[in-house]
């Protein structure tokens, strides 16, 4: 029998967050070396103001993604598979345990 997988939880977010607050910041829409992850459920790829994105996610905005839980999950497994040619150099989250905290995490910095 698979174990079950844990439920996600914003404080098990919190400690996966570390990973990318070294480059992001989600508790301001300010912009550090990546673009504020403040509020970006629903945001087209690549909009964020102030912040200069890789040709590749202009295009993966233009031609339709937008961040939601699915979308978000691809590309946090594999960054530059899910979006060709970004500019972020982190090699994504293998552990859906991880990558679900850290949407629950994500989540309570709506705009």
């Amino acid at each position: 029998m698979t174990p079950r997988p844990r439920r996600a939880t914003r404080r098990r977010g919190a400690t996966v967050f570390k990973k990318c607050a070294i480059c992001h910041i989600v508790d301001s829409d300010k912009n550090k070396v990546g673009p504020s992850l403040n509020g970006l459920f629903g945001r087209k790829a690549g909009t964020h103001p102030d912040y200069a994105y890789s040709a590749g996610m202009k295009a993966a905005g233009d031609g339709g993604l937008v961040w939601d839980e699915t979308t978000l999950r691809e590309y946090l497994h594999n960054p530059k598979t899910k979006v060709k040619g970004t500019k972020m150099a982190f090699v994504g989250l293998k552990g859906d345990d991880d990558i679900s905290n850290l949407i629950a995490y994500l989540k309570q910095y709506p705009k």
